[in-house]
């Protein structure tokens, strides 16, 4: 029922200036619409050429951004960019940079023209002095394949304004500070990917297809520490597992993971949406962190 039809008698039109509630009743005032609160994600991005694939890892990508509310900004924390200060991408157009070598000659014909945000960027900045980490605008530099390839899968009309995000150098305990200065973000629709490997040996890639047992093995307790709440065995060289070395032997795509987990929420268990291989021995494994995360239950697209 429309609040503005009284149960008094309808005045005449000479008399309505003199109605009581005419005078007095208030318009009807439209309240702000807040932006939805999103998880942060842990994506594992594989090799380049997974865009040119069937695997299963596109049709979970494509599920999850369907099932997201489609964010106002999108900011990426890749593998393949570290830097000292930590640098923050800017400018209206973000090129699409094919920082690999010897893939299919499609790939390279790829681009992913997602907008940047200056608005954005600065916000980031403010965030990341707030705790302490000095920081620079880049805005010649694009977007690299840990951005491009997961976005590409889960946003292909590339119309959300895309901010990326360099890892720090130092200590596990920069990766955490990195992802509790970009959580507000969440706040204000903004989706907080990290984007690296679940297991990232490329050394050990099996071409037959077959996941060796200290993949596996890695995979186990990395799920475990994640579905159990258990944050700090993430950072706690103590706590890694005698197959992190093998699974990582640089922890740039293992570093992508503890900003996600920090920027959900350190103190709360995140959920594995998507396990999978590539290439026998590449992990495929994806997270979600955040109180959305694990109030929502969701299956696990497991290796067949």
């Amino acid at each position: 029922m429309n609040w503005r039809v009284s149960l008094w008698p309808r005045a005449a039109a000479s008399d309505r200036s003199r109605h009581p509630v005419a005078r007095c009743a208030p318009r009807p005032r439209s309240e702000p619409t807040m932006p939805p609160r999103l998880p942060s994600l842990f994506l594992s991005h594989g090799a380049p050429d997974i865009v040119l694939s069937k695997h299963a890892l596109l049709d979970a990508l494509r599920s999850l951004a369907a099932r997201l509310p489609k964010p106002r900004g999108i900011v990426v924390v890749s593998a393949h960019w570290t830097d000292d200060p930590i640098g923050v991408t800017s400018g209206a157009e973000l090129p699409t940079v094919h920082d690999f070598n010897g893939f299919p000659d499609a790939l390279y014909q790829l681009r992913y023209p997602a907008p940047g945000d200056d608005t954005l960027s600065a916000e980031v900045g403010q965030l990341l002095r707030l705790q302490g980490f000095e920081n620079r605008l880049h805005p010649q530099r694009g977007l690299d394949h840990g951005a491009w390839v997961p976005l590409t899968i889960m946003y292909p009309a590339a119309d959300v304004p895309v901010v990326q995000v360099s890892l720090p150098s130092g200590s596990l305990q920069n990766l955490v500070r990195l992802g509790a200065a970009l959580a507000p973000l969440r706040r204000q629709g903004v989706l907080i990917i990290g984007s690296g490997g679940s297991v990232h040996n490329m050394l050990e890639l099996n071409l037959a297809g077959r996941t060796d047992d200290w993949a596996l093995d890695f995979e186990d307790w990395l799920d475990e520490a994640v579905a159990g709440g258990h944050f700090e065995r993430l950072i706690t060289p103590g706590a890694f597992p005698a197959t992190l070395r093998r699974a990582h032997p640089s922890l740039d795509h293992y570093a992508p993971l503890v900003v996600a987990w920090a920027a959900g929420d350190r103190d709360l268990p995140g959920r594995r949406i998507h396990q999978s291989f590539s290439y026998g021995n590449l992990g495929m494994s994806c997270f979600e962190f955040g109180r959305e995360a694990s109030a929502e239950p969701g299956p696990s697209m497991l290796p067949g």
